[in-house]
């Protein structure tokens, strides 16, 4: 019997077996912010045979048994949360005066060779402004709340009232960010270098796809385990 069935969501199976992750990132299958669509729906979407998505999923499952080092699902809410700002969140400060400086010279030098350079630039400034704000949110407000529900002691009234209030918002920016990736994406040809390339434009391009792996592992944390959780604990209190 299959591990996985077609009614399981993307975001579950990622959940369980983190490692699948890149099963979907090769077929290009969004499991953060469309973490909640069943296999089925994104197969039908990507024009994508559903039994033989399920046939490679359990042959990279018998292929390598080993998980990454974190494994969210197995990490308490406490734990979760401050996971997501020492690993993510942290990366995403330190990277992006980095890839500023890169995207502003990249479009300055090539822009009138690639159009498109541009784009890439003010995409990723929004992006930027986007997820800054969207971080100090969390740290200030969401995680707190997460650590709160997630200790022994009685759980104050919040102005934001249940926590899933303010869950829903993140998971709306969520859709903004990765959106603004998918983007990305798209102006940067899956991030492939043009043949013509300089080494600050090919290493721009590689930081960029690197800046979107990490996103779709850090939307994922959140919208498919830490915020579930939080609601279905909450509830219980």
């Amino acid at each position: 019997m299959s591990t996985f069935q077609i009614q399981d969501t993307v975001g579950g199976v990622v959940a369980q077996k983190p490692a699948l992750s890149r099963i979907f990132e090769q077929k290009g299958i969004d499991y953060c912010c469309g973490g909640k669509k069943t296999l089925d729906e994104v197969c039908q979407k990507k024009g994508i045979d559903a039994q033989a998505l399920l046939v490679t999923l359990e042959a990279s499952l018998q292929e390598s048994t080993e998980e990454p080092a974190v494994n969210p699902a197995s990490m308490t809410l406490t734990d979760l949360a401050n996971h997501i700002e020492e690993t993510h969140h942290a990366y995403l400060r330190a990277e992006f005066p980095r890839l500023d400086m890169m995207t502003e010279k990249v479009a300055a030098v090539h822009g009138d060779h690639n159009e498109s350079l541009h784009a890439v630039r003010q995409t990723f400034l929004a992006l930027v402004a986007e997820l800054q704000s969207h971080m100090m949110k969390e740290e200030q407000i969401l995680f707190p709340m997460v650590r709160q529900i997630d200790s022994d002691e009685p759980t104050p009234a919040s102005h934001c009232g249940t926590i899933a209030n303010p869950i829903r918002q993140m998971e709306a920016e969520h859709d903004i960010a990765g959106s603004a990736l998918e983007t990305l994406n798209g102006l940067t040809n899956g991030y492939t270098p043009p043949e013509w390339a300089c080494n600050t434009y090919r290493a721009m391009l590689d930081a960029l796809a690197h800046l979107e792996s990490d996103m779709h592992q850090h939307i994922h944390k959140e919208n498919n385990v830490l915020f579930p959780r939080a609601i279905e604990l909450e509830n219980e209190i």
